[in-house]
């Protein structure tokens, strides 16, 4: 088996998970769920999948349906729904619609998303399914199709309900199908609401709730939540260069809290984690020697993208290796798995397969026994090192 060591200037990321790193992470959230979203690593959990209440952030599965009518077709944004009494009389955070009114729809997301509107995800609720009770129910479906099976959904708003209830991590979920989903490159007047830090309607000016908005340049998103049974918490959402981060804090004790925290955990999470990105799927990785094969040598290939999300700590303690059994005799298929690249952390390994880079045929009966004299008169054609001597 040929074994060689690779030193690696690495620059891109995947996942590997050290539960000792999350746990040397700690935070005054309640609840807690934060994750790399190209790759899908944990980087802190706390309490996770604990029941909790999301209140406003309840919010952004309102929005996911409504999102989803308009990428399908069957809404539009221009569309307009009435305003029920209902909606008005709505108390906490509010559009401050008027009863009996017309609203667009693309002012109703705003009146959500910049605003959290309790009075505005209710006309939605009902211009989209007839009823607010209806809706939820769409909710729920959603919710288990999306694999947000500790969730339950009574409502449009997040108003407390006893049977209303999720996890830190099935928001997480929401949140990351949301922008996989609708890109906002795809959908510019969609998930980009989220980041318009003001909305004015009926001449009443409003900010947006999400405290990440006006202390990192980064951020685009997502939902802020307060009741007095959940606490303060926040889905927010950054981007910095080709790394997202996607983090869900709940049952924090004010909004000073909250927003000290959300700041400090992200940059502490683009800090301490990097993308790094050592082969992609094809790239050449070594060359082997043939035994009796109609060519002398074989480009050994990466079969898949190789590429990790890490820490610092665990950067500097990977090992990577090629190995393979050389010289491969022939015949070899394009494709073919001829050895793997070993990638060794502190708790672990990986091991991805090395392909045959082309088809290498047999050389005939009678070349097959030349080369078999010469191995028994001159001994082995490759030196010590595997090299063709």
């Amino acid at each position: 088996m040929k074994y060689r060591n690779i030193l690696i200037a690495a620059t891109l990321g995947f996942s590997i998970f050290s539960p000792n790193l999350q746990a040397e992470i700690p935070t005054v959230a309640e609840y807690a769920y934060i994750t790399d979203f190209n790759s899908g690593r944990v980087l802190l959990d706390k309490n996770a999948a604990q029941p909790m209440k999301p209140a406003s952030m309840a919010k952004i599965m309102t929005t996911y349906l409504v999102f989803e009518r308009i990428k399908e077709g069957s809404l539009s944004l221009d569309e307009s729904f009435v305003v029920s009494e209902k909606a008005w009389k709505k108390g906490g955070s509010r559009m401050f619609l008027d009863p009996g009114s017309r609203v667009t729809v693309r002012d109703l997301l705003r009146g959500v998303n910049i605003q959290s509107g309790n009075d505005a995800a209710i006309v939605l609720a009902e211009g989209l399914s007839g009823s607010e009770d209806a809706f939820a129910d769409e909710m729920n479906d959603k919710a288990r199709e999306l694999g947000m099976y500790n969730t339950v959904f009574r409502n449009a708003t997040g108003w407390p309900d006893p049977e209303l209830t999720t996890t830190a991590e099935d928001l997480n979920l929401l949140a990351t199908a949301m922008i996989k989903n609708f890109p906002a490159d795809t959908y510019p007047e969609l998930f980009p609401t989220y980041k318009e830090k003001t909305f004015t309607y009926n001449d009443i000016k409003q900010g947006n709730r999400n405290p990440l908005l006006y202390k990192d340049e980064s951020s685009d998103g997502l939902k802020t939540g307060h009741t007095e049974e959940s606490g303060y918490g926040l889905v927010g959402t950054s981007m910095r260069g080709n790394q997202r981060i996607i983090m869900v804090l709940n049952g924090m004790a004010s909004k000073a809290e909250r927003s000290q925290e959300s700041l400090r955990l992200m940059d502490l999470m683009f800090r301490e984690f990097k993308q790094y990105e050592f082969f992609d799927k094809g790239q050449e990785i070594d060359t082997a020697n043939i035994w009796l094969g109609n060519k002398a040598q074989v480009k050994l290939l990466a079969s898949e993208d190789i590429h990790k999300v890490m820490s610092r700590s665990e950067r500097r303690s990977l090992k990577v290796s090629v190995n393979w059994s050389d010289p491969l005799p022939a015949p070899l298929k394009a494709g073919q798995e001829v050895g793997y690249i070993k990638l060794s952390y502190a708790d672990g390994e990986d091991r991805i397969p090395l392909l045959a880079a082309e088809d290498v045929a047999e050389l005939g009966f009678f070349d097959r026994i030349t080369e078999a004299f010469k191995y028994l008169i001159f001994g082995s054609p490759f030196d010590a090192a595997g090299n063709a001597s």
